[in-house]
């Protein structure tokens, strides 16, 4: 009985914090991931997005992106990778020219990133902090 209070009682809380954050800034996201991947930085996020790296912690990743011209994905392709979304199109076009990777998947949802990370080993995605919700795997926040 007291594990189950204590397990909503960190629900609640994670649900504030959310709100709260969302309160502030209605554009600021969350990164989530599966369970089976642990906590990330900045730089090993940058790498994964830009096909420098392939797994996190020693966990294979798969990355995916929110929709193109999404607001979410405007800041964090700002804030994390450095480039706007012109120019981070523009690289994985080169890159997949050359032979270096493919772009991650775009995705249209939000409901759809929570769902490819939940149900992918490895899957790790980002959505607005206002879209966070109880049992996600927040791995990064900025």
């Amino acid at each position: 009985m007291q594990a189950l209070l204590k397990h909503l009682l960190a629900a609640v809380l994670m649900a504030l914090t959310a709100l709260a954050c969302a309160a502030d800034d209605p554009q600021a996201f969350v990164v989530i991931a599966h369970a089976s991947v642990g906590r990330v930085d900045a730089a090993t996020l940058q790498r994964l997005y830009t096909g420098r790296a392939i797994e996190a912690g020693g966990v294979p990743v798969t990355v995916v992106n929110a929709a193109p011209g999404s607001a979410v994905r405007e800041r964090f392709l700002n804030q994390i990778v450095k480039l706007d979304d012109d120019r981070y199109v523009a690289y994985w076009t080169v890159r997949r020219h050359v032979g270096k990777g493919v772009p991650p998947h775009d995705l249209k949802t939000a409901a759809e990133v929570i769902n490819f990370v939940q149900n992918t080993p490895g899957g790790l995605g980002y959505i607005t902090a206002a879209e966070l919700r109880p049992g996600l795997n927040v791995v990064f926040r900025p």
